[in-house]
């Protein structure tokens, strides 16, 4: 991008300014990508969340019942339902309270140490998923439909190299 705030290749603002209504140009490069990211997961995340609000259950609501689905009939206690999530919360109390009081999910003190919380997905939680399974995937494949295969692995490299390179300034 020049600094008249075009792409270079095609002499007309990079998509994203004219998507944000912006007029001045971004302060670089990093700048672009970051809030390309920021909005694209926006985009993207709003499809899944009118999906979800029939059912009653919000993007991270779900993203519980998956990681609850996956430990089994073991459970998992609160602190390692907030490692596995997609998004960092401090609030996994409160998305389980939630999905208690809508009878997709329970909760029961540890038998070796009472003060651990186990929580566990219902039957209830179990039929949610697999209601909104297949439209879940369908959404997945229609997000990407304008990328090829090889466009969306090189995609996904990138993106775990951003984290990558995150992860080790932490």
């Amino acid at each position: 991008m020049n600094e008249r705030g075009t792409d270079d290749a095609s002499g007309s603002p990079p998509r994203l300014l004219t998507e944000l209504r912006q007029r001045r140009p971004f302060r670089s490069k990093g700048q672009e990508a970051f809030l390309g990211i920021l909005r694209t997961g926006d985009v993207t995340k709003h499809r899944y969340a009118e999906l979800f609000a029939p059912e009653g259950v919000t993007f991270q609501q779900y993203n519980v019942l998956r990681i609850l689905r996956g430990a089994g009939s073991d459970g998992l206690p609160t602190l390692d339902i907030g490692e596995r999530m997609i998004e960092r919360t401090p609030g996994v109390t409160r998305i389980v309270d939630r999905l208690e009081a809508k009878g997709l999910a329970y909760r029961d003190r540890g038998v070796s140490d009472r003060r651990q919380v186990w929580c566990r997905i219902t039957e209830a939680g179990l039929a949610l998923l697999a209601k909104v399974e297949e439209p879940v995937h369908q959404i997945d494949n229609a997000l990407f439909a304008g990328l090829t295969a090889e466009e969306l692995d090189t995609l996904i490299r990138l993106l775990d190299t951003v984290r990558e390179g995150l992860a080790r300034d932490d």
